[in-house]
């Protein structure tokens, strides 16, 4: 199964503002530290506004924030919202297989359990599992160290 880049840059969104939890962060910020086009990124904040993982404010101060604690927002269940097909072989999707050996191979049961398997890890993966180097993250994404760190300064005597 391979992501949408839709889902990929929804990941990626949620990652920023989890890292980024201070403030408002706006589309255009999150364009530019991510090298991305303005416009699709607003049609994957659109997505996660619907879906309740992001809320957007309005006006000229306005922004986005998670709409929940990123402790809260499963991995498994961003996919599940976002990706429209997530059958790896025909015989798993809504429509008519057009395979052959189908209802008479193994091939779809194995399939099927792979999928299960592959939700389940993700669900096992918070949102705040994902951005805990936050450091390194922030550095990644040309922020300052910000709120909650502290500065060692050493002294001469």
């Amino acid at each position: 199964m391979r992501l949408t880049s839709h889902t990929d840059f929804a990941l990626r969104l949620l990652m920023s503002l989890a890292v980024i939890e201070e403030r408002l962060v706006t589309i255009e910020e999150l364009a530019t530290r991510h090298k991305l086009s303005r416009n699709h990124l607003m049609k994957v904040v659109q997505t996660l506004v619907s879906h309740g993982f992001v809320t957007g404010v309005r006006g000229r101060a306005g922004g986005l924030k998670l709409a929940q604690p990123a402790s809260r927002i499963r991995m498994g269940e961003v996919v599940r919202a976002l990706e429209d097909n997530t059958r790896l072989v025909e015989c798993l999707g809504d429509g008519t297989p057009t395979c052959v050996l189908n209802g008479a191979c193994l091939l779809t049961r194995s399939m099927k359990r792979a999928t299960e398997a592959f939700f389940a890890s993700l669900d096992e993966v918070t949102l705040a599992d994902l951005v805990a180097p936050r450091l390194a993250l922030r550095q990644r994404l040309g922020i300052g160290v910000g709120v909650g760190s502290q500065r060692v300064l050493s002294a001469t005597v």
